[in-house]
């Protein structure tokens, strides 16, 4: 059975959670200052320095078409990987590594529309709340952003 057991990094966006499959996560990171990209979509916040690596930072709020955050409260960085390299995730909080049943996996609720559920492959229901699952690939995709 272990091997059925899949396993989610979580972040909050406001009371939203999210996962994200541990495997494609770097590292997590406190607030970094950021050099804004002239003529970006305002989706990308900036592109800050890891040791030496510039990477790219996305919003997620503003991917997903959400309020936009109380500004006394810096955002953390979820740094993920991808194929062209890291990229980093603008959150409000950091959450927990999960363990979750796939066999308890169910499709988008339908409160979630727009561009929220076309980057939400699904949710699970914990015990007190819903873990939306991100995909991951799509929200990072940047060329889809109008």
């Amino acid at each position: 059975m272990a091997s059925q057991i899949q396993l989610f990094s979580t972040f909050f966006l406001g009371n939203l959670c999210f996962g994200v499959d541990v495997e494609r996560i770097q590292e997590f990171m406190r607030y970094q200052e950021m050099t804004r990209v002239p003529l970006a979509p305002k989706q990308v916040k900036g592109l800050i320095n890891l040791r030496g690596q510039i990477v790219t930072a996305i919003d997620l709020r503003l991917r997903l078409n959400l309020e936009v955050a109380d500004s006394s409260r810096l955002p953390m960085n979820v740094v993920v990987r991808t194929e062209e390299g890291p990229i980093s995730l603008l959150v409000d909080k950091i959450g927990d590594v999960l363990e979750v049943n796939p066999e308890t996996f169910e499709t988008p609720p339908d409160t979630l529309q727009g561009t929220a559920r076309e980057l939400i492959l699904g949710a699970y229901k914990l015990e007190n709340r819903l873990l939306l699952i991100l995909d991951i690939d799509k929200a990072l995709d940047i060329s889809a952003i109008p």
